[in-house]
């Protein structure tokens, strides 16, 4: 049998330290009104003994859990295939990491999941909420304001302010970076530049879509073609696109991920890439951009400082006056606090 080994209790530092046990709580709590000698002699003695403080107990004092829920709307086949989520996790990690703040991940695979992660929430297990990659009819900035949690967006949001009581997120500049990308396809010299969608109930998607439009005006409709971000709808959307109109010579993806699916399509279909049909996506992923062939032209946002920008807003003040330091000056959308990331073309061999 093994031994259980006893834990170093708060009354053990307190006599190795030789003061109270109150100023040993004040001090693992991070409470103020301690002398900075008496300060030493504790966190000395918490080396020596290897303290570690019982979190239940220390979130009664402090009341806060130094744990932070990421909320990602999505299945897990669809977040932990997609690099676009690992980076924005990346980012997120970092932050908190810095601020001693656990990460806690919370996925909804489908309906019956909201009640669940909303419960959770509301639980008082974590500080705040992370929430990013909703769906426009998603119940869940309604059952988080319920929960009464602190949050940030990961996207400008589009649904009622009674959901969310004014919305902080934190965006790319989507309709901005579309502009360009289809402008440069333009200057190419391409005249019938077809657009592949990403999933239109997102709102990322609907403001490249919108940028895609500002740019080429009464474009045909048949240019379009509506797909969800994914390697799979980019082939299926290319397949529609060359079979309603095969004179197309230039095609502005929604993201890298469906850029690589036109990319393969074309090349069945014995298109070459420029000659024939120039090829821009968006995000600048590296594992997909890079290593495409030939490799992609397209619009990067900077994902990971996103999610850093995120955990650096629910941690700090949110409050325009009290902005964290870091954090950019945001931009005013109705009732939510915006902070707009922007984007630039990053121009390689498709285009």
């Amino acid at each position: 049998m093994t031994e259980a080994v006893s834990r170093p209790t708060l009354e053990a530092v307190a006599a190795l330290a030789g003061v109270s046990r109150a100023t040993v709580s004040r001090v693992v709590n991070g409470g103020d009104g301690v002398r900075e000698s008496l300060v030493t002699r504790v966190r000395r003695a918490v080396d020596e003994l290897g303290y570690v403080p019982n979190q239940a107990a220390r979130s009664l004092v402090t009341k806060r859990h130094d744990a932070v829920a990421v909320v990602i709307a999505e299945p897990g086949t669809r977040v932990f295939a997609d690099p676009f989520f690992a980076a924005q996790l990346r980012g997120i990690s970092k932050e908190l990491t810095a601020h001693d703040n656990q990460l806690v991940l919370l996925l909804t695979e489908g309906r019956d999941d909201h009640a669940r992660v909303a419960r959770y929430l509301a639980g008082g297990h974590v500080d705040g909420a992370l929430v990013f990659s909703l769906h426009l009819d998603d119940p869940l900035p309604g059952l988080i304001r319920d929960a009464g949690v602190r949050t940030v967006f990961g996207g400008r949001p589009d649904w009622d302010e009674g959901d969310t009581g004014g919305a902080v997120y934190v965006d790319s500049d989507n309709r901005g970076g579309a502009r360009a990308a289809v402008r440069h396809l333009v200057g190419l010299g391409r005249t019938r530049i077809a657009h592949i969608t990403g999933a239109l109930d997102q709102t990322s998607a609907v403001d490249r879509l919108d940028g895609y439009r500002d740019v080429m005006g009464d474009a045909d409709p048949a240019l379009v073609a509506e797909s969800d971000f994914t390697p799979a709808g980019g082939e299926h959307a290319m397949r529609e696109l060359l079979a309603r109109r095969p004179d197309v010579d230039a095609v502005f993806a929604a993201n890298d991920l469906t850029a690589m699916g036109a990319l393969r399509v074309l090349r069945a279909h014995g298109r070459r890439v420029p000659e024939d049909v120039a090829v821009i996506g968006f995000d600048d992923m590296a594992p997909v951009a890079e290593q495409t062939d030939p490799p992609l032209t397209t619009v990067r946002q900077d994902i990971e400082e996103m999610g850093r920008l995120m955990a650096r807003l629910l941690l700090g003040d949110r409050t325009p006056a009290n902005r964290p330091e870091g954090v950019p000056e945001g931009v005013r959308e109705g009732a939510a606090e915006g902070v707009i990331l922007p984007t630039t073309l990053v121009r390689r061999a498709s285009a």
